[in-house]
């Protein structure tokens, strides 16, 4: 799969994850398999702006190339500049612009999910972003549309396709639907139909390597976007690879292996933290998931999931049981479902599809979705 000068082998991309996909779980994923591996969503104003947690948010680990930065923005100029800063200062490889995030905090501002109804902000939007990423391609991941009656992704497609965006990934929820039901593979195939000029990649409950080799039969679809599946579960990558390579082997580590990546992990995060109780902290959200189907009691896990520190955590790891194998049906939905009673939005943002308002207090400074 190419994606501008990009070649991408096996057909895979790592989804940004707010506060999950930082540098040392990327490092712990993209060991385990190639792809594009993209760091958590960065605001553009924060960028421009050199928010110290924001520029510290986009330090790669020397082993990372090809570097992938998500941006999400809503005013036309602060994303070009964004854009223009990532390509001057080589701050990326490629970047990405998130028009898929359906939280809140982000959809009432006019941005992520929201974004697309807005036709002409959108080809403003990857008009200045591609016109100042110079050589870096520019890619989009959105949702099928605010909800069942304002559909987008067509329009956006064919948008993007116009105004030289390099790839489309495509989540086949709405924003209203969030993270629950099922994902509606069916549009990732008609999207791919619309656009055949430009990589289309799909997303959306894709809990194993047999998903994806499906979602791609289905649907015709380029590449996969993998998020939720790979929670606590780095070595997905490893089964994707052997999966688009036609192998049937598939990462099956025993709970010692587990404990040791957990281990890894959380050492990471502390580099990356630079203070450690708040890494561990922040590790502890992990634990469920890495622990998922394993036997183990709950004063245990109680436990782990509130360490205070490393050397607490690794004492509290060491009571595992190393030899426990596997467990049987756990390539089953991880992290956060559920739907929506309805999508949070600007006031009047539905009465016309074609303005270019931008919101007031549209951009925000915090990074991170």
């Amino acid at each position: 799969m190419k994606i501008g000068p990009l070649e991408v082998w096996p057909p895979v991309v790592l989804a940004p994850m707010a506060g999950i996909t930082n540098a040392p779980f990327r490092v712990l994923c993209r060991e385990q398999g190639a792809g594009l591996f993209v760091c958590e969503m960065i605001t553009t104003r924060a960028l421009v702006e050199r928010n110290p947690k924001t520029m510290r948010m986009i330090r790669f680990a020397d082993s990372e190339r090809p570097r992938s930065i998500q941006l999400y923005g809503v005013d036309p100029d602060i994303v070009g500049r964004a854009a223009k800063m990532i390509a001057e200062e080589g701050l990326a490889d490629h970047i990405d612009l998130n028009f898929g995030c359906p939280v809140p905090k982000v959809t009432r501002r006019g941005g992520g999910s929201a974004l697309p109804y807005k036709r002409n902000l959108l080809r403003r939007i990857l008009r200045a972003a591609v016109a100042n990423a110079g050589a870096l391609p520019v890619t989009m991941k959105m949702r099928k549309g605010i909800d069942d009656d304002h559909l987008t992704y067509l329009d956006a497609g064919r948008i993007a396709v116009e105004e030289g965006v390099a790839a489309i990934a495509l989540h086949g929820r709405t924003a209203r639907q969030h993270y629950g039901g099922v994902a509606d593979w069916e549009a990732i195939r008609r999207l791919k139909e619309a656009v055949t000029e430009i990589p289309v990649l799909g997303n959306g409950d894709i809990w194993s390597a047999d998903d994806a080799l499906r979602m791609v039969a289905e649907t015709g679809c380029d590449g996969v976007v993998v998020g939720r599946g790979c929670l606590g579960r780095p070595w997905l990558f490893r089964d994707l690879e052997n999966a688009f390579n036609g192998g049937d082997e598939r990462a099956r580590p025993t709970l010692g292996e587990v404990a040791d990546t957990m281990a890894r992990h959380a050492e990471g995060l502390t580099e990356c933290f630079d203070i450690e109780r708040y890494a561990i902290a922040d590790f502890r959200k992990h634990v469920g998931w890495y622990l998922k189907g394993f036997t183990v009691g709950a004063d245990l896990r109680r436990e782990l999931a509130t360490a205070e520190s490393l050397e607490g955590l690794r004492a509290s790891l060491a009571k595992l049981d190393r030899d426990q194998p596997w467990p049987p049906n756990t390539d089953t939905p991880r992290g956060k479902s559920g739907e929506r009673d309805r999508v949070h939005l600007p006031d009047g943002w539905l009465d016309d599809p074609y303005d270019c308002v931008v919101p007031e207090d549209a951009e925000s400074d915090i990074s991170g979705g």
